[in-house]
């Protein structure tokens, strides 16, 4: 599975990712992190072409972004646009909270739990982790 990074996680994605080899996920899964950069994505494309390149591309779009400002924003896009066989937003509730490795491990459990049983959040829009 494919995990496309907004540019909001850009930092905190390397914490992520060690708590994923720490609990030996990376191991067991193929799951690849990718920044918008290493698709062709610009840091400020609007949301709407970030969410319509995840779905066409088959990728899971990971994100800190629970904002509705705008025609084009992730909130107002979904609505408009995700269909039943769309791919889910993954939404990190507390980005903040990514430096504490207890709320890190229960984002690592829950992201692995959408990637191994991915037909429970297809076409549900978005999923809040932890």
């Amino acid at each position: 599975m494919i995990v496309l990074v907004d540019h909001h996680l850009e930092g905190y994605i390397i914490l992520l990712q060690g708590a994923l080899a720490n609990g030996g996920w990376l191991d067991l899964l193929s799951i690849r992190f990718v920044l918008l950069e290493e698709v062709g994505l610009a840091v400020d494309s609007s949301d709407r072409v970030v969410w319509r390149f995840a779905q066409q591309s088959q990728m899971i779009l990971l994100t800190a972004n629970r904002k509705m400002k705008g025609r084009d924003s992730l909130e107002q896009t979904i609505r408009e646009e995700n269909a039943p066989t769309s791919f889910p937003v993954v939404t990190i509730g507390r980005v903040d909270r990514l430096s504490n490795r207890e709320y890190r491990e229960q984002c690592a459990a829950r992201l692995v739990e959408i990637i191994m049983y991915p037909e429970t959040c297809v076409g549900v829009g978005r999923v809040f982790i932890p």
